[in-house]
């Protein structure tokens, strides 16, 4: 493996983790469960193993400039328009 693919997997890795804990907190804090568990979803695109196995089950892949449009609206809907500071607020204040 050459150092490109390994830090493309690295920010997979890193963007699916962070993805996947947005959806959780907007699934569970707030009143946006459903769009947690769409975050949660579009998040699945960025874990290696994942996209690994959607592109040999449909024998498609999804072009990197793609991922970066996800990356910035996933962002923008989360922080911008999703009150995510707001919700981890809830969150901490639960616990």
């Amino acid at each position: 493996m050459n150092y490109r693919q390994l830090i493309i997997n690295l920010l997979g890795w890193i963007c699916g983790i962070l993805f996947s804990a947005i959806g959780i907190v907007n699934m569970f804090w707030g009143n946006d469960a459903v769009f947690g568990i769409f975050l949660f979803a579009l998040s699945l695109v960025y874990y290696p193993p994942l996209y690994a196995l959607f592109r040999k089950l449909t024998g498609y892949g999804i072009h990197g400039a793609l991922k970066i449009a996800l990356v910035v609206f996933i962002i923008w809907a989360s922080v911008g328009v999703g009150e995510l500071f707001d919700k981890i607020d809830l969150m901490l204040q639960s616990f």
